[in-house]
């Protein structure tokens, strides 16, 4: 079961990263983008990235709490 929890922590760490990469896209120069002086509304694909990223993120504490209080 250790083994178990610590694979999907693993999984999903580096499905995070890859999601949060791909929302920096286009948002200025660099690999970490930089702010935007106006607002602007997430739709279609941007808004379920933007949610999945927040269930992911759920998702992965759960896991960590998880792993501590049982291991």
């Amino acid at each position: 079961m250790e083994t178990t929890v610590h694979i999907v922590q693993i999984i999903m760490s580096l499905l995070l990263i890859s999601i949060i990469l791909l929302q920096v896209k286009g948002q200025g120069v660099g690999l970490f983008g930089a702010a935007e002086s106006s607002y602007r509304t997430r739709r279609g694909f941007e808004k379920t990235l933007f949610q999945f990223t927040i269930l992911l993120i759920v998702v992965f504490m759960a896991t960590s709490i998880l792993s501590v209080r049982l291991f």
